[in-house]
């Protein structure tokens, strides 16, 4: 795997209320923040770009919602913003994908000749899978460092459900099997970027 020199690293609502298990339930891959911390961590020290999206939602019971202590990024996020020697961006949204937010992260994107986009945060299969099907469908080279995000179980349709990891998995086959995007670890992705 090539990992850009200009690769842009998209942190997607890596925020404090998703820490709250009453409202979400039981997350998978208690690793994940380690990994995720991880990429930043490398991103800024090799002067990439790194994009921070924070989820602003409109919803009034949300714990992501405006005004409310879990809009805000967790603390080791909030901790390496503004620490790299490359450029940064803050990109605010009200809906899944981080390329229907504030400001316009494709026109972003473009304007810095960036082509190559790793994404990593939350939730798996909403945020994060939205994000990379979408910058699929506008040209980028997406790389999903699956193992650097999380989710929650899910009803669905029929009283389906399914756990927290079938969801992830759905989502790495699906983003990887479809061709939006590459599923690798944080390993895959750190190897390359160093």
């Amino acid at each position: 795997m090539d990992i850009a020199e200009n690769a842009a690293l998209v942190v997607v609502d890596v925020q404090r209320g998703f820490e709250e298990v009453d409202f979400w339930g039981t997350r998978n891959n208690p690793a994940a923040d380690d990994n995720i911390a991880a990429l930043i961590d490398v991103w800024q020290s090799t002067g990439r770009p790194v994009v921070f999206v924070r989820h602003d939602s409109v919803k009034p019971g949300s714990p992501l919602r405006v005004g409310y202590e879990g809009n805000g990024f967790k603390e080791y996020v909030e901790r390496r913003r503004g620490k790299g020697s490359g450029a940064e961006l803050l990109v605010t949204k009200s809906v899944n994908s981080a390329f229907l937010g504030t400001p316009d992260l494709g026109a972003w994107l473009r304007e810095a000749g960036i082509s190559q986009v790793v994404l990593a945060g939350i939730q798996t299969n909403m945020c994060v899978e939205t994000t990379a099907r979408m910058g699929g469908n506008l040209g980028y080279e997406v790389v999903v460092a699956l193992d650097a995000t999380y989710t929650f179980g899910l009803e669905g349709p029929f009283g389906w459900r399914r756990s927290a990891d079938e969801l992830a998995r759905a989502t790495a086959v699906s983003l990887h099997g479809g061709g939006f995007a590459e599923v690798v670890t944080t390993e895959d992705v750190v190897t390359s970027a160093k």
